[in-house]
């Protein structure tokens, strides 16, 4: 007999599992079908598991250059064998605490692939069990994507989600992807000793970010030893005969060759909605090159069938595909409230950490916002000189007639923690004057916020 529900949700990651929780708050009887392991991308293969790597090969290179400050580390070594099983137990703990949450706040958690058979009808597969719900949500998740060239079904060739599962660091790595994933694996495996290259085909690495961010990451990564290639198309890879293998790619129009013991693809993630419904629901769900299209209140082409997160594409952050399951919630539930989507910080875990919200300025001048920018270095904040930071900086955009905060750029130790403090005034409508008058404690790394604030006003 089948079991109905207000609301049946497809996907226990950030997009569902949350919004599953979210719902059931109101009382809602919700229930979630995930296929593999709750946590989505997020907390398997994504963020979680790369940032532990990233803690622990972030201390490795700290400490190395601390005999300056009287810390001596002869032997010092990174076991990735004991980091992996770090990363593991960090990850189960997690799951554990989202199966707790679930269960405590009595949403059913089904496992088992969900596929959508009608407007109000979901199968849990291979059993076939059914349930019914008002609602469905779609939060399916994505893929790692591929590049259609030779080579790239090497048994070398990986992608993020098969490099968190090495044990052994090579002595040479090609990461082909100059974004957030390729940089921020570069980090990790350049702290461990290993020759990294990145091949990155636009003109910049990070693409989408502040291009004094990209540039300033380019050279950082350099002086530590990172070969980096911007406007470099690869073409093939070829394994050789000694068991290694050979990236081809073209860069300023001449073709070169770059060997190394594994490759790593991180050219972005693909929406994960093949097997996603029947062969009738396929017809009537619209989409875009495996995206599913959505309205503004992320409502399908089908009535009553919702989709968030990596699914439809847009901007793939778990922090926003959990704040457009509220939103999509609300639109189901009017007794709800939505989230604001009108600020989206994003942040990448390089070493300085980097982490942006609302405009930039070429951003605003783009828009026909005249602005303003205050900039604070942070080699002369006390906190950075002590601790033994990397160069780094602040950035605050705001408008120049009415001084109403616009937009920030941070790459500076803890740049990922701090950025909430400015999304606040963004979205508030602050002032610089506004932020400027607040008592910043010393010594802290956001003393630079109080700083850059105060250039924007003298």
């Amino acid at each position: 007999m089948e079991k109905h529900y207000d609301l049946v949700v497809i996907g226990a990651g950030p997009g569902g599992y949350m919004t599953a929780l979210y719902a059931s708050k109101a009382g809602k009887r919700t229930a979630v079908i995930e296929r593999s392991h709750v946590g989505g991308t997020c907390l398997n293969c994504g963020c979680i598991p790369t940032k532990t790597y990233l803690h622990t090969t972030g201390l490795y290179r700290e400490v190395k250059k601390t005999e300056a400050a009287g810390l001596h580390t002869e032997g010092l070594r990174v076991s990735m064998e004991e980091l992996k099983k770090r990363k593991d137990a960090v990850v189960e703990e997690l799951r554990a605490g989202i199966e707790k949450q679930l269960a405590a706040a009595k949403v059913d958690l089904y496992r088992g692939t969900g596929v959508v058979c009608g407007e109000h009808l979901v199968k849990v597969m291979p059993g076939e069990e059914e349930v019914t719900a008002d609602y469905i949500l779609l939060a399916a998740g994505s893929e790692p994507s591929s590049l259609p060239i030779p080579g790239m079904d090497l048994p070398g060739v990986k992608n993020s989600t098969q490099m968190l599962e090495e044990e052994c660091v090579p002595d040479r790595l090609v990461i082909i992807g100059g974004g957030v994933i390729g940089m921020e694996f570069a980090t990790v495996y350049n702290d461990l000793g290993c020759q990294v290259t990145v091949l990155e085909a636009m003109d910049k690495i990070l693409p989408g970010m502040d291009k004094e961010i990209s540039q300033n990451l380019k050279m950082i990564m350099k002086k530590r030893g990172v070969d980096i290639h911007t406007g470099a198309t690869v073409s093939s890879v070829e394994k050789m005969g000694d068991g290694t293998y050979l990236c081809r790619y073209t860069e300023k129009e001449r073709t070169y060759e770059a060997p190394a013991a594994l490759i790593l693809s991180a050219v972005g993630r693909r929406p994960l909605s093949r097997g996603l419904f029947s062969e009738d629901m396929q017809e009537r769900i619209e989409m875009e090159r495996g995206r599913v299209l959505v309205n503004e209140r992320y409502e399908t082409s089908v009535p009553g069938i919702y989709a968030v997160g990596d699914l439809i594409g847009g901007v793939c952050l778990a922090h926003v595909a959990t704040a457009e399951g509220c939103q999509a919630a609300s639109a189901m539930f009017p007794e709800l409230k939505g989230k604001d989507m009108t600020v989206i910080p994003s942040c990448v875990y390089t070493d300085p950490e980097i982490a942006c919200a609302g405009l930039t300025a070429d951003e605003a001048k783009a828009a026909g916002i005249d602005t303003v920018t205050g900039k604070y270095i942070m080699s002369v904040n006390g906190k950075s000189v002590l601790s033994m930071q990397d160069r780094g900086f602040l950035k605050i955009v705001s408008e120049k007639e009415t001084g109403r905060i616009l937009g920030a750029q941070l790459m500076c130790a803890r740049a990922t923690d701090m950025i909430g403090e400015l999304e606040l005034a963004i979205s508030k409508r602050l002032t610089a004057e506004d932020l400027a008058a607040v008592i910043m404690p010393h010594p802290t790394f956001c003393e630079g916020i109080g700083e850059a604030a105060e250039s924007l006003i003298i």
